[in-house]
């Protein structure tokens, strides 16, 4: 009898902004999560993804937050699309599709995912000019360029927007909650053949 294939990777990301370690486990039971960036609004933010996505998942993240947060969010969303892009594996029996809509309150988001292998974006918060959130500051339009750069570097595609929402956090959160949820239905086996015309899903 074979052993279980383990959809898991582990990667860190080191340069002179950002030194980066993720560890991502698609089937973890658990959903646990231990997100530690210096920016608290943004790991709870990550804290969704591992949460309602049911992936066990590690983020130890530092860097020059006396900069700003730019640099961190960003690399995180590079580092966790290049580890997610590597626990899927050949993709053999995944569902690729998943969409939805996510409400939080008053906010209403709606998501389409493909795990197709070629990176895409297309990200519309509606989220203006507005005060950073948590200390040290999180600057709320690095939550679309965090979606951005997570979708580029899994090679995935998305397609995300607010419908409804004026409560800044509220709108983050349902889009990160929706992303969760999405690639936790996207990554989910249901046969073993790849699920492409073409025989593969990646780049």
């Amino acid at each position: 009898m074979s052993a279980p294939v383990t959809r898991s990777a582990s990667k860190r990301r080191s340069t002179k902004e950002t030194d980066i370690e993720i560890t991502l486990d698609l089937d973890g039971p658990t959903g646990a999560v231990e997100a530690s960036t210096g920016l608290p609004f943004f790991d709870h933010m990550l804290d969704q993804i591992g949460r309602h996505g049911g992936f066990d998942l590690t983020v130890r993240a530092t860097g020059d937050l006396h900069v700003d947060g730019h640099h961190t969010v960003e690399d995180t969303g590079i580092l966790l699309g290049e580890v997610f892009r590597e626990a899927l594996g050949d993709k053999a029996g995944v569902r690729r599709f998943a969409s939805g809509l996510y409400p939080l309150d008053e906010a209403l988001v709606q998501i389409a995912v493909d795990l197709s292998g070629r990176p895409f974006s297309v990200i519309d918060l509606g989220i203006g000019e507005v005060l950073p959130l948590g200390d040290p500051p999180f600057n709320p339009e690095m939550a679309d360029h965090f979606l951005q750069s997570f979708a580029t570097a899994a090679g995935i595609t998305l397609h995300l927007r607010k419908l409804e929402g004026t409560n800044t956090h509220h709108i983050i959160e349902a889009s990160f909650k929706a992303l969760a949820r999405s690639l936790r239905d996207a990554v989910r086996v249901e046969g073993s053949a790849v699920p492409s015309t073409k025989g593969t899903l990646s780049a």
